[in-house]
């Protein structure tokens, strides 16, 4: 759940916005004299795919970058019924190079991933269904029971088999935290659409009635002097609650939070942030800064306000949990994803709100929906056993790898950055192992 894991699950910065606007085609993608130009050649083949709009292109690096929007079923299951158009890029160098496709899980995502850049492809960036503007208009985008992994597997498949059409080199699937999720969702659903996958600090919930993986994360991570040192701060932000609560709400004066839609009050919204702060000093911090954590006991209301507010308090608020928002997410958690429901044993007693802290808390109520593990438990069963070419990346030290995918021994495989957190990537591993996992990629890729 967390904010901070979500607004970087938003992680990484894969929420950040790619749009393209204006450019033309570069010199180095046009053609022989008398020939046509072969971005040119690319758009009209693009143009002729039923449902495929060209938006814009411009220059990246010397290749065309389109922009697209291509209609798909809000409804995969009725092809005939309601459409919403879903945003992509397409970076085209050619057609014979291997192809990414690369998923943030949530807007659409800029920047070229490290497998992109590693293999020399192509890559294809998609915008989730709900997220952004690839959500469905009138009376069908208010239909949360369409926003599934199975119909964004399905647009994703329909996607790639159209494009496959003109990228004809190897395909690899990637993204990270709900992205990688997302590309994993994908290989399972429709396997033969991509040659390969990688997936980076991709959590897996597989059943979400047991977190016992992620109690002995918080049980183990770092030193023990740092662990019960920010468990005495979240403790204590919630024991001096009636003093710093009013800090809070002017706070939220301030910034125009509100919170009336989802969390229903400060004391809430308050609470939820406290609850959140040691899972986000992991996810982005790393044992290095267990030196910068107070004395709970001898700081002051505002030392230890300022520090929370630096290191893991990170506010809930209705403005971005709506539909326009991470609300999407949080319904994607509520119904299928799963979530972590901590016991905070040492909360005991400075609690208000005991059930407080799972999705549906911070989500509209036209958004909030009833958990269904069976999809989740699904894929990790097919991935342990029959996934193929599969790679997952993981940080020691992030509580999103704390419960991971466990790859088959069909060409896959799973590697741990020591001391990561929720930024680990292959160019952080021990030397040899990412020597390993370099070889493999480009070997799936067909790439020397």
């Amino acid at each position: 759940m967390r904010n901070k894991g979500i607004s970087a699950l938003v992680c990484a910065g894969l929420m950040a916005g790619a749009a393209v606007l204006g450019g033309t085609v570069p010199a180095a993608a046009q053609g022989a004299a008398g020939t046509a130009p072969r971005g040119q050649d690319i758009r009209e083949r693009l143009e002729r795919i039923p449902g495929m709009t060209v938006v814009s292109v411009a220059d990246k690096e010397g290749f065309p970058l389109y922009t697209l929007t291509y209609e798909q079923p809000v409804d995969h299951r009725k092809p005939g019924g309601a459409t919403f158009t879903q945003r992509a890029t397409l970076w085209h160098k050619a057609t014979d190079k291997p192809t990414v496709l690369y998923t943030g899980g949530y807007t659409l995502a800029g920047g070229t991933t490290a497998v992109t850049k590693l293999i020399d492809g192509n890559q294809i960036s998609l915008e989730h269904r709900y997220f952004g503007k690839s959500r469905p208009t009138g009376a069908a985008g208010d239909d949360w029971s369409k926003m599934t992994v199975e119909q964004e597997a399905a647009d994703e498949h329909r996607l790639t088999r159209a494009l496959r059409a003109i990228e004809k080199g190897k395909w690899l699937g990637t993204g990270a935290s709900k992205g990688g999720m997302t590309a994993t969702y994908h290989e399972r659903l429709y396997p033969e659409d991509l040659d390969a996958v990688v997936a980076f600090v991709a959590p897996n919930d597989a059943n979400n009635r047991d977190d016992r993986g992620y109690e002995r994360f918080f049980a183990n991570v770092g030193t023990k002097e740092c662990r019960e040192g920010l468990n005495a701060v979240q403790r204590e932000m919630l024991v001096r609650r009636d003093a710093l609560l009013p800090r809070f709400e002017a706070d939220a004066v301030n910034n125009g939070d509100t919170f009336e839609e989802t969390l229903e009050t400060t004391d809430r919204a308050y609470e939820f942030a406290v609850l959140d702060q040691v899972w986000n000093f992991w996810q982005s911090g790393t044992e290095a800064d267990c030196g910068s954590v107070p004395d709970a006991k001898k700081a002051t209301d505002t030392e230890l306000y300022d520090w929370s507010k630096e290191h893991g308090f990170s506010v809930y608020r209705d403005e971005d949990l709506g539909i326009n928002g991470l609300g999407p997410y949080y319904r994607q958690a509520a119904t299928q994803l799963g979530w972590a429901d901590l016991k905070f044993k040492h909360l005991k007693g400075v609690r208000h709100y005991p059930d407080l802290y799972q999705p549906n808390s911070v989500l509209p109520a036209g958004m909030r929906g009833t958990y269904d593990n069976r999809t989740i438990a699904d894929v990790d069963r097919w991935v342990k056993t029959r996934g193929e070419r599969m790679m997952f990346v993981y940080g020691e030290n992030d509580p999103w790898s704390a419960e991971r995918f466990t790859p088959s021994h069909r060409d896959s495989y799973r590697h741990v950055v020591p001391g990561s957190n929720h930024g680990a990537s292959i160019a952080k591993l021990p030397a040899a192992e990412q020597a390993q996992a370099v070889a493999t990629i480009k070997r799936w890729a067909d790439v020397k």
